[in-house]
């Protein structure tokens, strides 16, 4: 009987043991929360800031903040630079392009190091009213002819939204109540996060849309076609270097072989100026150099796609350039 038990009690740790390998398997696999929070979009852009930051020390280079940005650091001693950890930013295309919003509107995800307390104050301070979502305080703040949404999921988690509505802002808070299923998400990422690849820091999924499709992007004058319902995936990698992967998937083969096409093109031209003497050349350092000539461009059936890497030190100069962050939404301008 005892040896009976102890079988049944070696079998039971296994099962348990199984179940949780499978377990950890699905959430390495799963989207970043920070991305499945957001709502239904047209696009995904995700930041996985923690390796970036370990690669080039962005966070301890002093930059020149606008008078917005200083005040908000002050008024909450946040700093992203130094406490952003992650962020996920869904892209609504908007049906009016001159209207308040844009072309596009923003819901956005931050995660990272925030003081509760001093953040709700400032908010409280400058939201023209609040209002009690699913036992959530939104706090409505105006900003340059819209509305800035913005409430606290979690002590370390901050959903923002400037779309029309507020069913983007409720659609966050939702999804954080389902936030433990690794494969809660929206349907644009359901669809397309497995094609990210596994190690990537940074990604982004959607498609290109109508106002830039039309008519075809233009690089050093040469037209790139773009399909307006082609999907694009782009990511950098951190294996020891940053790679950059940027993929079309087109409609059909003839519209990624274009594309292909005027890309090849414009890469002959681009790695003659960098790689040939002259005053062309001099425009080009030798980390820019280096990005250029590891550029290629392959196509397999209805798929473009772009890679490179990127030099450390040209990663480096990008995140440690003065920038500012006052476009970030929880940073409104025309607040109270």
């Amino acid at each position: 009987m005892t040896h009976r038990r102890t079988k049944l009690s070696i079998a039971i740790v296994l099962v348990v043991l199984l179940l949780l390998a499978g377990a950890i398997y699905l959430r390495k696999q799963a989207p970043p929360e920070a991305a499945r929070l957001l709502p239904e979009s047209d696009g995904i852009v995700y930041f996985n800031l923690r390796p970036l930051r370990a690669a080039t020390h962005f966070d301890q280079h002093a930059v020149e903040h606008s008078p917005e940005y200083q005040h908000f650091i002050d008024a909450t001693g946040i700093q992203f630079e130094r406490d952003l950890d992650e962020a996920a930013f869904a892209l609504h295309r908007m049906a009016d392009a001159k209207g308040p919003n844009g072309a596009l509107a923003f819901s956005e995800v931050f995660v990272g190091h925030f003081d509760g307390r001093k953040l709700a104050d400032y908010l409280a301070s400058i939201a023209a009213s609040e209002e009690s979502y699913a036992g959530h305080t939104i706090y409505n703040i105006p900003s340059e002819g819209r509305t800035v949404r913005v409430a606290f999921l979690g002590y370390d988690i901050v959903a923002v939204s400037n779309t029309p509505s507020t069913e983007q802002i409720h659609s966050m808070i939702d999804r954080h109540r389902t936030a433990a299923l690794p494969f809660s998400g929206s349907s644009l990422l359901s669809k397309r996060y497995s094609q990210v690849p596994l190690l990537a820091v940074a990604w982004g999924i959607g498609q290109i849309g109508q106002p830039l499709a039309n008519g075809g992007a233009r690089v050093m004058g040469l037209r790139l076609p773009l399909p307006p319902d082609a999907t694009f995936i782009a990511s950098l990698t951190w294996i020891g270097k940053i790679h950059l992967r940027v993929e079309e998937i087109a409609p059909t083969d003839g519209a990624a072989a274009d594309t292909t096409e005027s890309l090849d093109t414009i890469l002959v031209l681009v790695k003659s100026m960098a790689n040939t003497g002259g005053a062309s050349a001099e425009a080009f350092d030798a980390d820019t150099r280096s990005l250029i000539n590891s550029i290629s461009v392959e196509r397999h059936r209805n798929e473009a796609v772009l890679t490179a890497t990127i030099p450390t030190g040209l990663l480096q100069r990008a995140m440690n350039s003065p920038h500012d962050l006052k476009s970030l939404s929880v940073v409104p301008n025309g607040g109270k």
